[in-house]
Formats: structure tokens, sequence, C-alpha cells
């Protein structure tokens, strides 16, 4: 058994405690039911009793939605559940993950949110070839944009190449009107929305004219090697695994490249994805990480997470019924 632990804490005079709270109290009342642990604001006062391990956590927790209202940001209800998920997992402080800022602009951080993020982010830092692995709103494929800018900014890079591959959905392509440009435009837009969202628009449509940024649909990297470039491959589940050796191929000297892709939103017509067989063949190469995110590091809309949570249960349930009917028929076919 614990001993009953007593901490009060103090929010600054300068910081009105009713951004700590949220309104009608709600990120009070999620932090609340997550503990056992009695948690009572009174004026600027945070009093904490309970076991001496829930209130150590409670302590950093608070202390971070603290730093958060003293850089004028009001901590949400999804701050909150973020922030405790990171404390359950013991992985990292809440403070180390809001410390981590890839990229501000116009005065607005971009760093990683959950667990998932920072190891990803790590990883990205630390090997030449990342792979994201992971389903929608998990900041795939936008962390690495925002590293890739950071690193231009920085002068670590020269270039910033983008690319997608182009799955033809019932159409083709020399049968769609328009130029070329025109034509692959819908596949590439979600490359530059990403882009326009982390630095001015006229900055960037200047660095892609200049060709310092480019975004293509992966055919058009064939044949050629980048050096000293930040590449990134998005939607690599829609990859073949021929595609997805020549673009690893692509790799120069003082480059980065980061492939991100969801391999439960495969649109190749038929065949191999090339996303699913990187790994078997890759997974004990040096300098290539590997890192799965899953409906955890969703940080869009909360609802978004627990869609994606819902569809992970039924694929795991559909397996499980799977896996059940074929030893169904080994057994049928034994007993013949």
């Amino acid at each position: 058994m614990h001993d009953d632990t007593r901490i009060t804490l103090t929010i600054p005079d300068h910081i009105d405690a009713a951004m700590i709270v949220g309104p009608q109290d709600c990120v009070l009342h999620t932090i609340q039911k997550a503990f056992a642990a009695r948690i009572t604001v009174r004026g600027n006062l945070v009093m904490l009793s309970g076991d001496s391990l829930e209130v150590q956590s409670l302590t950093a927790l608070f202390g971070d939605l603290i730093k958060m209202a003293a850089s004028g940001a009001a901590p949400t209800v999804e701050d909150a559940e973020r922030a405790v998920e990171l404390l359950r997992q013991g992985e990292f402080a809440p403070s180390l993950l809001r410390e981590d800022i890839l990229l501000t602009y116009r005065g607005r951080a971009i760093r990683p949110k959950t667990a998932g993020q920072k190891h990803y982010v790590d990883a990205i830092r630390s090997h030449t070839v990342t792979f994201g692995i992971g389903p929608a709103g998990t900041g795939k494929t936008y962390l690495a944009m925002a590293m890739a800018v950071a690193a231009l900014k920085r002068k670590d890079v020269n270039r910033i190449i983008l690319t997608r591959p182009v799955v033809e959905a019932g159409e083709n392509l020399g049968f769609l009107p328009g130029t070329l440009t025109e034509k692959v435009d819908p596949y590439i837009r979600p490359l530059y929305d990403a882009l326009f969202d982390m630095t001015d628009m006229e900055r960037a449509r200047e660095l892609i004219e200049g060709g310092v940024i480019e975004i293509a649909p992966l055919a058009f990297m064939r044949g050629r090697t980048f050096n000293d470039s930040f590449i990134i491959l998005d939607e690599a589940q829609n990859t073949t695994p021929e595609q997805m050796k020549m673009f690893l191929t692509r790799l120069g000297f003082n480059s980065k490249m980061v492939i991100t892709g969801d391999i439960t939103q495969l649109d190749l017509p038929r065949g191999l994805s090339g996303l699913k067989s990187v790994q078997r063949v890759l997974d004990d190469v040096e300098d290539i990480a590997f890192c799965t995110l899953t409906g955890r590091d969703v940080v869009r809309h909360s609802l978004v997470a627990r869609i994606v949570e819902a569809y992970e249960r039924a694929a795991a349930h559909d397996r499980s019924r799977e896996k059940r009917a074929d030893c169904s028929d080994e057994d049928g076919e034994g007993e013949g």
C-alpha cells in the first residue's frame, strides 16, 4: 500500500486558472477520470492527494499544462488525453515532447505530440532511411515535411524532393483532359497543402519554381540520384516492389529519405505492395528504421482515433475468423 501523498501547486498570478481547467472544467474532468488520486482546484491552487506515484505523475502533468498556458496556448481535452497516455506509457514526460520543436511558422510550433511520433522523429534524426507506417491522422507525412523544411532552413540539405505514386482509379492518365501537370496535380495536391501549411506560400512557390523544392509523381524519379537532399515518398503502400526498389536506390550522398504509408489503405489494382514487402527485405540493414504508428498517435479530431481503433478491432476480428476457418478446413481434410 502506497503512502498518501499531498502536494499543492500554485498557478502563477499572471496565468488565468480557467485556462488550465478548460471551459466548464472539461480539461480538469478529463484528468480526474484518468486518476484515482484526488484533484482539487481552488483559485490559483491545484491540490493533489493520493497514491505517491499518481501524485508524482499529476504534478508533472499540471506543470506541463501551466507551461502551455504561460506560452499563451490554452490546454484542450485532447492535450490532456495525450499527456495522460504519455504518463501511462512511461516513455516520455509531456514536457519533453513540448520542448522538441521541429519547426516554427508564424508563431505556431510543430512538434511530436505522442510517444509514437517522438520515436518517429528521433528515428528520422538518427537514420538515413526511415519508414513511417500507420493510419491516417498520425502525422507521418506532416512531421517528415516539417523536418525537411527545417533541414533546408538550417542548410543541412540543398533540396527537398516530395513524391507520391500515381495510382489511377479506373481511368488512364493518357485519356484524362489537360496537360501532364494538370493530370497528376490531384494526386500530389496533398503534398502542396502540407507544405503551404508550414511555410509562406509565396516563398514556397519561389522555391518550387527554382527547383529547390520538387513535388512530382514517383515515375519522375526513375534514372535520377539525389545528393544533399531530403526525400519523402508519401502513400508508399501504393508502390509495387519494383517501384520501391527504384525509389530507394535514388539515394545519394548527404541525403535522407522518409517513406510513409498506410498498408490498410491499398489502392493498387492488383499485385503486392512494395511497402508490405520492404520490411522483410530490409529489416536487418543498418541505418534503416521502421516506425509503426497506431490509433494512439492520431492527432486529428478525437473521433478519428476512435474510428481508427474500431477498424483495427474489426480487422483483428476478421483475421481471427479467417484463421479459425483455415483450421477448420484442415481438420476436415484430415478426417477423410
